[in-house]
């Protein structure tokens, strides 16, 4: 089934203007604090955005076969575990668009994001630093987590990409220390495929976020679907971050002394 377009003024991934909208579905008004670029309810009145819910599908994916797979360190079969819930969680979102269920989306990565910190960190057959590091970072999780659920609008949507952006930054440029090691070398082309994925999804995302209208409305004028960026975003996304936990795996068994496999 497929609802009729129809042109509103939407505020949608980050800008406010004229983009074809249909907020009627069967999930009412969307209440989170983004709508992203994709039109709503056009496949069908129960899924907000379909692309981006199916989409999701790939994180889910990467995490089950991560988390089955008896090849990866058991802590970073951890995160293959967290990756599984931001999947289902970004499943609620987007088919839904609120806010509650945005938070089972955007939780799970915050949680994700900080368990690779000390999996980074703390990455040597010893403690790096003492039991600070991780109630730090426990306090951090929780004082996120009140940004991220008790701000509204923009203010939330800020609070939650600056927590996890900051903690994203930090573990790019962590595991690529720890890719240009001489005694990883085994994993050093795993690493640059997944960086490059992972990369080029960040990319995509910055694109939907900021050339809604253009993507949105320019392109369609002109006879060229809507591309689905975002959609593409999780794909993408979920290679590199599968990528590059193997690596994190190799480097983990490997300073520990356990049999590590590229």
């Amino acid at each position: 089934m497929t609802v009729p377009a129809r042109v509103v003024d939407w505020p949608r991934a980050g800008y406010s203007g004229a983009v074809p909208v249909d907020p009627a579905g069967v999930w009412g008004i969307p209440t989170a604090s983004i709508d992203w670029c994709e039109q709503n309810y056009v496949v069908t009145p129960w899924v907000a955005e379909f692309w981006n819910t199916l989409s999701s599908l790939a994180m889910v994916l990467a995490g089950v076969v991560g988390l089955c797979s008896r090849r990866f360190a058991r802590e970073v079969r951890v995160a293959f575990a967290l990756l599984v819930l931001v999947g289902l969680g970004s499943i609620a979102f987007h088919a839904t668009l609120r806010f509650g269920l945005q938070m089972m989306d955007e939780l799970p990565m915050l949680y994700l994001v900080t368990w690779l910190v000390w999996l980074l960190v703390e990455n040597g057959p010893t403690r790096r630093f003492g039991a600070w590091f991780p109630v730090a970072l426990g306090i951090y999780v929780v004082l996120a987590t009140a940004g991220a659920t008790l701000n509204r609008g923009d203010a939330q949507f800020l609070a939650f990409h600056l927590s996890f952006g900051a903690l994203e930054i930090f573990c790019l440029g962590r595991v690529t220390q720890v890719a240009l090691r001489p005694e990883n070398g085994a994993v050093r082309r795993r690493f640059g495929l997944g960086l490059a994925a992972y990369a080029f999804a960040i990319a995509l995302w910055f694109v939907d976020l900021k050339a809604c209208p253009w993507v949105s409305v320019t392109l369609p004028s002109r006879g060229i679907s809507n591309p689905q960026l975002h959609a593409w975003w999780h794909v993408l996304v979920s290679l590199g971050f599968f990528l590059l936990l193997g690596v994190i795996s190799f480097d983990r068994l490997r300073s520990t002394g356990r049999r590590a496999a590229p």
